[in-house]
């Protein structure tokens, strides 16, 4: 007897963590955290933290699908997507953000011409998308050590007005350097602001970040 599959929309209790700097001000912009695969917010929070420095606004967001790390751990970890109906995880991530950005953003009075979407490595492809279906909500979208959209190279999909900042390390074993040295060039078919830094080191935080940022959000953030 053949089985039917029935959908429904279920309400889902989403979280990040704000930190706010002691005195925020006009020239204070708001980063949207978004953690990498089996991570969590907290550990998103402190190494965004150490990138930007002590004057930002950080909203680490939380991913929506929960997991022990593993058998007979009690370490939970989150991520953002899978392969199955990986739509409605495209749907439910641009739910997410734009949510935390206009309410961070508008509790904090940090306008859209100074917000920054960042990602470390699973989100940084749905970080692109979202920029691309939302132009009007990031000044500023950073990838670190991840990949583009499947569909990157397509000609029907729109261009990021947002500037670009993406930091690939030259020993990632999920991201080689082989296939992220094309990465500045296939940004520019969407954007016209694109920043390309290729940093030693494998699939983590890179120590050189807060230099890289500092010049780059000095440039972008005016």
């Amino acid at each position: 007897m053949a089985a039917s599959e029935r959908i429904f929309s279920a309400r889902l209790g989403c979280r990040y963590l704000l930190q706010v700097p002691e005195d925020p001000g006009p020239r204070t912009a708001l980063v949207a955290a978004l953690h990498g695969f089996s991570s969590n917010p907290e550990d998103m929070l402190r190494l965004t933290g150490r990138m930007v420095g002590p004057h930002q606004a950080i909203a680490a967001i939380e991913g929506p699908y929960g997991f022990f790390r593993g058998e007979g751990r009690d370490q939970v970890g989150y991520g953002w997507i899978t392969n199955r109906r990986a739509s409605e995880s495209i749907r439910l991530h641009h739910e997410m953000v734009r949510h935390v950005l206009e309410e961070a953003g508008g509790e904090l009075g940090i306008p859209a011409s100074r917000r920054v979407l960042l990602g470390f490595s699973q989100p940084v492809g749905l970080n692109y998308r979202f920029a691309v279906a939302h132009p009007d909500t990031v000044r500023g979208v950073v990838g670190i050590c991840g990949g583009l959209p499947g569909d990157w190279d397509d000609e029907r999909p729109g261009r990021i007005s947002a500037a670009v900042l993406h930091i690939a390390r030259g020993q990632d074993e999920f991201y080689p350097a082989a296939r992220t040295e094309q990465y500045e060039r296939r940004l520019r078919l969407r954007c016209d602001d694109v920043e390309f830094h290729l940093l030693e080191g494998g699939h983590t935080f890179p120590s050189r970040g807060g230099v890289v940022w500092e010049s780059w959000s000095n440039r972008i953030l005016r």
